[in-house]
């Protein structure tokens, strides 16, 4: 065991004489030695499984070779700059039981040049020693860890399962930063390869970053192969590749990539779905949840391809408006629909933000049209929807309305939850479900625009599964306005059993059963063309307030075009 604290202002002098290359040599590459005996379980929890399961603090991930000092500048500033408390935690380097300062060569002078509060290093390879409180202790207060290269199943064999791994946690849950290079990446990860070329060796890490596979030397050492091979082996994880000379840092859902190379990004096939790889450039980002949705999927085979519903709704009625101000007949047809303005509404706010907003700014707009018992949910992601209170406010509404702006926030909220059984009972019962904007898209089976990042992207893996009110369809919104036909159109070719829905602003689609008729002011724009039909047949169909399509038999329905209403907000 060891346990080393050194002078920071001493230690400068002491490698002066060092040459560069032995510096970086001894400090990032270490020894990989042969694998040793794995431990008889791996650790799985249900958080784990969960794609909203992401870590507070940061993570610098980097896939070895000589690291430019702006990565490891990176990793201070995040672990809290001239007042960081770095452990640096040598096991897997083959030297690590050797002079414990000849080490962290390189390293020193990078972290001098930071002025960080502390330096210390950590070492055992004894699971009983680091099982000790009085081992660890100095973790208690780290801010920042940071995990050599060598050989990743001596960082598993000492460290899983003990207090030390427990405090490692410890510093992220407080906001700070973990970071490794080579085994040091191999490491984050729940599932981890131990070796292999080709062909991996799976064994346990330490969960630093769910969900996930990580590899390191990526490019350099052609592991693509090795890779795509262990996340086939763990269905429903997400294969990280991570080149030399660069890092992957990960801060909650954001993952970014700084450095010299790339990052690769995998996916397994799924009898649905080819496998697919992302690479991520330097500068870029991507969202960690949406890709655990689309791992996960893909192994649950959860996708609407797999089998889409008769778009139908055989109880109850919808109200799928396009954004912009709601027309007056708009909402009183909700209205009647819930049964009256003494009926129970309840607002689901969750598309505005995460952060619960003021009720009288979500519900004012329906109290001003004379409804006299309208409440607000907002459910945080992640929060336990089983409250006997929120149960009961479901139980007894007549009509829910989604709020819009991001759908992806009421995927987020209660996608694969109790709570969107409880939406669908409002319909069972004879009542209304109504939205506006995002929250139209999330109506569909086939949910467009979800992706995290912008709103730009239609079609968005992981985010492509909606509420299911309306079987069989993908609703898209503002469709006019904002030029979005083509959109829609790329969306059926994708998806040609499908029926895409263009609603635009201040224009509604009412639903009940298989007939939708339009109210407002502009138009919906049909795309039902089914892949059976004559070379003629058009595109799509344009409806009018007034008209009426059947989706069931495909066709439009004879109906006089009514005038249009007059706006409300």
């Amino acid at each position: 065991m060891m346990r080393i604290q050194l002078n920071l202002r001493v230690r400068r002098r002491m490698f002066r004489g060092l040459t560069p290359l032995v510096l970086f040599f001894l400090s990032f590459c270490g020894v990989a030695g042969m694998p040793q005996t794995l431990l008889a379980a791996e650790i799985t929890t249900n958080p784990e499984n969960d794609p909203l399961c992401v870590k507070s603090g940061s993570l610098v991930i980097c896939g070895g070779g000589v690291l430019p000092g702006k990565l490891i500048d990176r990793f201070v500033e995040l672990g809290g700059g001239s007042q960081a408390k770095v452990v640096i935690i040598t096991s897997a380097s083959v030297i690590a039981d050797t002079d414990a300062q000849s080490r962290l060569s390189g390293w020193y002078d990078r972290l001098c040049d930071n002025g960080i509060a502390s330096l210390d290093i950590l070492h055992t390879r004894s699971r009983d020693q680091a099982d000790d409180p009085e081992f660890s202790k100095v973790l208690e207060n780290a801010t920042a860890v940071w995990f050599i290269g060598g050989n990743q199943n001596w960082l598993s064999q000492s460290y899983l399962g003990t207090k030390t791994e427990e405090r490692m946690h410890g510093v992220l849950a407080r906001g700070g930063v973990i970071g490794g290079t080579s085994a040091g990446a191999a490491i984050m990860s729940r599932h981890m390869i131990a070796d292999g070329k080709t062909e991996p060796l799976l064994s346990t890490g330490l969960g630093f970053l769910p969900g996930t596979i990580v590899d390191q030397h990526f490019r350099k050492r052609n592991r693509q192969e090795r890779l795509m091979r262990a996340i086939q082996l763990r269905p429903g994880t997400v294969g990280i590749g991570i080149d030399e000379g660069t890092a992957l840092v990960v801060q909650g859902r954001s993952l970014e990539v700084i450095g010299e190379s790339d990052v690769c990004l995998y996916l397994s096939s799924s009898p649905n779905r080819p496998a697919r790889v992302e690479t991520l450039a330097v500068g870029k980002r991507a969202d960690l949840v949406t890709l655990r949705r689309a791992a996960s999927a893909r192994a649950e085979t959860m996708t609407v391809a797999s089998g889409l519903k008769t778009p139908d709704v055989q109880n109850g009625t919808l109200v799928i408006a396009g954004g912009g101000p709601t027309p007056k007949e708009v909402v009183n047809t909700f209205l009647e629909a819930a049964g009256g303005k003494d009926a129970p509404i309840v607002v689901v706010s969750n598309g505005l933000d995460e952060i619960r907003p003021e009720q009288k700014d979500v519900c004012g707009w329906l109290s001003e049209a004379g409804a006299k018992n309208v409440k607000m949910l907002h459910a945080k992601p992640g929060e336990k929807l089983s409250d006997p209170a929120l149960i009961a406010l479901l139980t007894e509404a007549r009509g829910v309305w989604f709020t819009g702006d991001r759908q992806w926030r009421l995927v987020d909220a209660y996608l694969d939850t109790n709570v969107v059984d409880l939406f669908h009972d409002v319909l069972r019962r004879g009542g209304v479900i109504g939205v506006s904007s995002a929250g139209a898209t999330i109506q569909g089976e086939y949910l467009v625009r979800g992706d995290l990042l912008g709103n730009g992207e239609m079609m968005t893996e992981g985010y492509d599964r909606g509420f299911c009110f309306l079987p069989g369809v993908a609703n898209d919104q503002n469709s006019t306005q904002r030029e979005r036909l083509a959109d829609l159109a790329k969306m059926k070719k994708a998806h040609p059993d499908l029926i895409g829905l263009g609603v635009d602003e201040s224009t509604a689609l009412i639903v009940r059963g298989s007939t939708m008729q339009v109210l407002g002011q502009h138009q919906v724009t049909v795309f039902d063309r089914q892949s059976d039909a004559p070379a003629e047949t058009p595109e799509f169909a344009v409806l009018k307030s007034g008209e009426r399509y059947d989706l069931r038999q495909h066709r439009r329905m004879e109906t006089e075009v009514a005038d249009a209403a007059s706006p409300t907000n």
